[in-house]
């Protein structure tokens, strides 16, 4: 037994030394090449210098002596993506979104820089902004229609678009260190206090490999009466996007709590100088103690191999300039829940109309004109859950960037379930589900010309299932051309959708409001052009939109439909003028409705920042000193509705012609940014007194903000 044993443990240390052996011989041959090279001054790198490459030895061996030719030097694969190109590969750090239908990336670069950062919501920080319910935290519509949140899940959770994450807003990043990056902002006096906390972490294993964390709470105590906000947001992200294989996979949770007041009892409230502070004014539902929670669970994965149709070598970056079919999968699955909550409190108007010897004459009101489940206090609670499943092909015919760059083909399964209470459920105990399911199909072509065209078209189909019938199709083009080598942009971009209502546009049962009736399907086409020269700050472009069978909701928030068309038209224009550090950014948008009642736009919006830029030590502190503004005119301003978390189009009172001016410092020193700003600087110094910008919810009155932003590359 012994010798038996002991013949096979020689055996496998032979057949050991066999195998590892040529390795040894290979590496020292490849060891010794590369030291004659670093003798002679060559470059070692299979792609040039590569930033992941971390030596043993290196910065060691000071005095020059020869070092051991036997050792290997370890050598790091670079980034071999054919999602990046070399400008981005270059770059210390980067960020991207995945596509939800296509095997792409959005790439954008890690803002550091001291552009925006004062903007602390971030729904100001896209063109003119939007029209906001008041705090940070809380809703706001943009003011641009064309910019308007289209096929939400979960549509009553839209007016939170700016806060939450979903499947294509959620960041991956690469880095070649790992990055914390921490921000806290803080105004107002502690019980009233707005708080905006952010902290991220990303870390590549690999150059290929990473993973993040980002996590954000923002929301207010309340400058006005029962207004308290809690906005709390996380996402953990993985990717790997190696040279054949990519992978994308990430959790989100969105969680949001708002106390709703209903807004001011009148304009009058918010004139009137008896009311030395906010939290005087008096609200509609503040008695009512109305109050909305939303949760959002969500998972994805997006994954795609390559197969290279031609030979690849060792000398092939990556897989983005060789004829290579993609095949792919992406799952998701998102739940959404909203439960509301009210008592049946009236409130009071003392200065609701005048009696013939023009004396103010009080009266009460109900918020609510029906309660039909429970006439004294309400709980509506809703649900909705989306699974969702593709599989597509990706075919590359020659290289990435060519005449015809990538031919994508995909299909998919939509698993909708919803759920609410309603008036049988008493009897059941249980919640009425409903469940639907969405069959379609999906293309789109794209490709290039060198540098001077960009092109393509898509389209997506439903021919059967829940949305049976729905169609979109879009294309675009765009045209650089370059004059002293700064670069000339003209883009135009066309788009055709056909769409069903989503299933709470036609079936509700709450406390206060009720429909079931089939809806037409909306139709609508927009063309787009847009001429952009980004090395002098300068753009403008226009939208035009025709819609039919538009849903919106009307004056008394339930659902309608307009029978006809609406076209709609928007004009906007930004210039950044600087003059040495004087910086003068402009930005203005005009719109116009043929029918405000059903799509009410400001003919003119407006977003003017001033300010002067200087270092105080060169390389180490710059500073910024300027006024933020931001002015509509006058028009009838949509109102928000809290049972339905919608905004609906009121026409009781007009909103608008009131500047809103911001004054700020902001500095950069070395890695961290500062800002202090006193928000609603011209509070009673000018304007007409009624800063609202969405009807019968007033902005935050003046106060003083500090915020601080500091990031760690280790």
């Amino acid at each position: 037994m012994l010798k038996t044993s002991h013949r096979i443990s020689l055996a496998l240390l032979s057949l050991c030394l066999l195998l590892v052996l040529p390795s040894v011989v290979h590496a020292q041959f490849d060891a010794s090449t590369l030291l004659r090279a670093q003798q002679n001054g060559q470059n070692t790198g299979l792609y040039g210098n590569n930033p992941f490459d971390q030596s043993e030895n290196e910065g060691e061996n000071p005095e020059g002596e020869q070092q051991d030719s036997t050792r290997e030097r370890k050598i790091r694969k670079p980034l071999e993506s054919y999602f990046f190109g070399d400008s981005i590969r270059a770059l210390n750090n980067f960020r991207w979104h995945v596509s939800r239908d296509y095997n792409r990336v959005n790439v954008g670069t890690l803002d550091t820089t001291l552009t925006d950062y004062r903007i602390d919501y971030p729904f100001y920080r896209e063109d003119v902004g939007d029209i906001a319910q008041g705090a940070l935290g809380q809703t706001s519509l943009p003011l641009n229609y064309f910019r308007r949140p289209q096929f939400f899940d979960f549509g009553f959770a839209s007016p939170y678009y700016a806060y939450t994450y979903n499947m294509e807003n959620v960041d991956f990043y690469n880095t070649k260190k790992p990055i914390i990056r921490m921000s806290y902002e803080e105004s107002g006096q502690k019980r009233f206090r707005e708080e905006n906390f952010n902290i991220m972490h990303a870390q590549n294993i690999s150059p290929s490999t990473g993973f993040n964390i980002d996590y954000k709470a923002r929301g207010t105590r309340g400058q006005y009466v029962w207004s308290r906000t809690k906005n709390h947001n996380l996402a953990v992200a993985f990717n790997h996007t190696g040279k054949r294989y990519s992978v994308h996979a990430a959790y989100y949770n969105n969680h949001i709590e708002q106390q709703e007041n209903g807004g001011v009892v009148g304009v009058w409230a918010l004139r009137d100088t008896t009311f030395e502070m906010p939290s005087g004014i008096p609200m509609k539902l503040s008695e009512a103690e109305a109050e909305n929670t939303y949760r959002n669970n969500a998972f994805f994965v997006t994954q795609s191999y390559a197969i290279p149709l031609q030979r690849v070598t060792d000398r092939d970056f990556s897989l983005a300039d060789l004829s290579t079919v993609y095949v792919g999968h992406s799952f998701e699955y998102s739940s959404w829940s909203k439960i509301y909550t009210d008592n049946n409190v009236p409130y009071t108007d003392e200065r609701d109309h005048r009696d013939e010897q023009g004396n103010f004459v009080s009266a009460e009101h109900n918020y609510y004109d029906n309660w039909f489940i429970n006439p004294t206090q309400t709980r509506d609670s809703i649900y909705e859950r989306v699974i969702s499943n593709r599989i597509f092909v990706q075919a590359q015919p020659w290289d990435r960037n060519g005449v015809v760059g990538t031919i994508d083909a995909g299909v998919g399964l939509d698993l909708h379930t919803y759920s609410q209470f309603e008036l049988d459920d008493y009897l059941s105990g249980h919640y009425t589900k409903v469940k639907k399911t969405s069959y379609f199909a999906y293309g789109s072509v794209n490709g290039k010309i060198k540098k001077y065209v960009d092109w393509g078209a898509n389209i997506k189909f439903y021919p059967s299932g829940y949305r049976g019938g729905d169609i979109n199709i879009g294309a675009h083009l765009a045209l650089t051309g370059y004059l002293r080598g700064h670069p000339l942009i003209l883009e135009g971009r066309l788009s055709m959708d056909r769409r069903s209502p989503n299933y709470w546009q036609e079936n509700l049962f709450s406390n206060h409001y009720i429909w079931s009736t089939p809806l037409n399907k909306e139709n609508e086409t927009r063309f787009e052009v847009k001429f952009s020269v980004p090395d002098f700050a300068f753009e403008v472009g226009g939208w035009q939109g025709v819609v039919s069978d538009k849903i919106y909701y009307g004056a008394d928030s339930n659902v309608a439909q307009h029978a006809g068309s609406v076209s709609l038209t928007s004009v906007y224009a930004r210039k950044d003028f600087r003059l040495g550090g004087l910086h003068l950014d402009n930005r203005v948008l005009l719109q116009w409705s043929t029918d405000q009642e059903v799509v009410p736009v400001p003919l003119l919006s407006a977003f003017l920042s001033y300010y002067y830029e200087f270092w105080v030590v060169r390389d180490v502190l710059r500073l910024q000193i300027g006024l933020d503004g931001r002015y509509n005119t006058r028009y009838y301003a949509p109102g928000y509705n809290p049972a339905l978390s919608v905004y609906y189009n009121q026409r009781e009172v007009e909103v608008g012609n009131y500047p809103y001016m911001d004054a700020f410092v902001m500095a950069k020193w070395k890695r961290m940014r500062i800002f202090l700003k006193y928000q609603h600087v011209n509070k009673g110094l000018f304007g007409n007194g009624e800063y609202f910008s969405a009807a019968g919810y007033p902005l935050n009155p003046g106060m003083f903000k500090i915020g601080i932003s500091w990031g760690f590359y280790d």
